[in-house]
């Protein structure tokens, strides 16, 4: 039985707890915040929640493998879902297009309105079908899997994709809603095999809402570290990893407090794991590759959320805008996403409805956000304006909500990299490029033969499934070290 510190309290430190209390060693869990979650955390204003991280949940389906890994984690199993009948929606001139569960409606849909893009609106919709039978949650029931031969079929109907970024395949499209459509709920440099994937995630029945969302699934999952055994020390951020003839020994608390461990997991972000815990030089060469990587870029993204003094909305689930003109300078983006939340009745006073909006920004754009914040005012400033125009670009949209929206609070990058200490506020890790396919790092560091990453940015995208898995590896690694000895 190991004695594991893990350093950092969201999702993939307590992966790591749960594995490591489940393969019976003891992990004891080092969080600077006063609970756990990281990004998968909401909080309160004015009446209303604010829900931060989880748009879809990829894993949802029974079906799958990441089903299990979430139902070990407390995150699934006796929890009801929100199966939304849209994931997005693109609004363009009066006219819109979603992305609805069956894909077969996406097709027809797609083809009513530009027929002329037949060939490449076959050609995209059998890329997504082919990833669902590839997953084993294709057909009516999600249950579909590939026969050998539709897995030959497969390959060249996805290796189309292989090189292309999501703006590069919305050109291929002749109309202007479908080329909305296909890339504005990425940057134009997400890999279009992402957004295949996005579709035939949730088109499965596996990118579903837990009921409850963000918080109370960090809760889920906390509980379930506890019930295990496992020791959460809240308020307890660690300054140092203390290392010797290469190995840890172990770790210095911001209050001065030394504690011993037999294997140490860093769960944070790489900018906080070298250069604050360990020495910059310790960083794994392949992880390091991806950060200079000009494909590799980093993004992050700004939000406003806002009262709705109404009980109806014109429309549900995620919804997509183009920024006019004259705000994309001040907005940093050409699309604009809002969200809404009535699903959850608790999120809102009765009668009333809670409205997120969230815009990406890459990595220059982050950065300008976290040094205007050194300027108190500037900062107040530039978000005053920002949600005015958010405001404006919504109620043109939807002119039945004017009069009726408040701002109740704005976030930006400069939030994220004061609550998880991300060097540019990413909630993510890489753009995940074209010209490439997922592949997850190595948890070990060379040159230390007891300490592990366990991080979303072991594989872009990154994400909620991403740092789970990582935790899984870690945990992993140690087993095998021990098996070893």
């Amino acid at each position: 039985m190991a004695n594991i510190a893990i350093v950092g309290g969201g999702v993939a430190g307590l992966s790591t707890g749960i594995y490591a209390q489940m393969n019976g060693h003891r992990a004891t869990v080092y969080e600077r915040h006063s609970r756990a979650g990281g990004n998968l955390t909401g909080w309160d204003r004015g009446g209303y929640h604010i829900d931060n991280c989880i748009h879809w949940l990829t894993g949802t389906n029974p079906l799958t493998s990441l089903y299990k890994m979430w139902k070990d984690l407390g995150a699934l199993g006796d929890v009801a879902l929100h199966r939304a009948e849209t994931l997005y929606t693109f609004k363009k001139d009066g006219r819109q297009i979603s992305l609805h569960r069956r894909i077969e409606r996406v097709q027809e849909d797609m083809l009513r309105i530009s027929p002329e893009d037949k060939r490449e609106i076959f050609s995209f919709i059998r890329a997504v079908k082919a990833l669902m039978r590839l997953n084993g949650i294709a057909g009516q029931e999600n249950t579909e899997k590939s026969t050998l031969l539709q897995k030959v079929f497969a390959v060249p109907a996805l290796l189309k994709y292989y090189n292309l970024t999501t703006g590069e395949l919305a050109a291929r499209f002749r109309h202007p809603l479908l080329q909305g459509f296909i890339k504005s709920f990425m940057t134009d440099g997400f890999s279009a095999l992402a957004l295949i994937m996005v579709f035939a995630t949730f088109s499965s029945g596996n990118g579903d809402i837990p009921v409850g969302s963000s918080c109370a699934m960090a809760e889920r999952m906390t509980a379930r570290f506890l019930a295990l055994g496992g020791t959460l020390r809240l308020r307890a951020g660690v300054a140092k990893i203390n290392t010797a003839a290469g190995k840890a020994q172990s770790v210095t608390l911001e209050d001065g407090t030394v504690e011993e461990a037999d294997y140490v997991v860093v769960a944070t972000d790489p900018a906080v794991a070298f250069g604050k815990l360990l020495d910059k030089g310790l960083m794994p060469g392949p992880l390091a590759q991806q950060y200079a990587d000009p494909k590799m870029r980093r993004f992050s993204s700004h939000h406003c959320a806002f009262g709705c003094d109404s009980a109806d909305l014109p429309f549900q689930s995620d919804v997509l805008l183009e920024i006019p003109e004259k705000y994309k300078k001040e907005l940093c983006a050409n699309y604009l996403m809002v969200r809404e939340f009535s699903h959850e009745k608790c999120f809102a006073p009765e009668g009333k409805n809670l409205l997120q909006t969230m815009i990406y920004c890459l990595e220059g754009d982050a950065r300008s956000f976290i040094e205007l914040h050194r300027d108190t005012e500037a900062y107040k400033a530039r978000k005053k304006r920002m949600a005015a125009a958010i405001e404006e670009i919504v109620t043109d949209a939807f002119p039945v909500l004017r009069g009726k929206l408040q701002c109740i609070d704005v976030w930006t990058p400069a939030t994220y990299q004061r609550y998880v200490d991300s060097e540019i506020g990413s909630f993510m890790s890489f753009i995940f490029p074209s010209g490439s396919l997922p592949r997850r790092l190595a948890a070990s560091i060379d040159g230390l033969d007891n300490v592990f990453l366990a991080t979303q940015w072991q594989q872009a995208p990154g994400g909620l499934p991403i740092a789970a898995g990582a935790g899984v590896d870690a945990v992993k690694a140690i087993m095998k070290k021990e098996k070893a000895v």
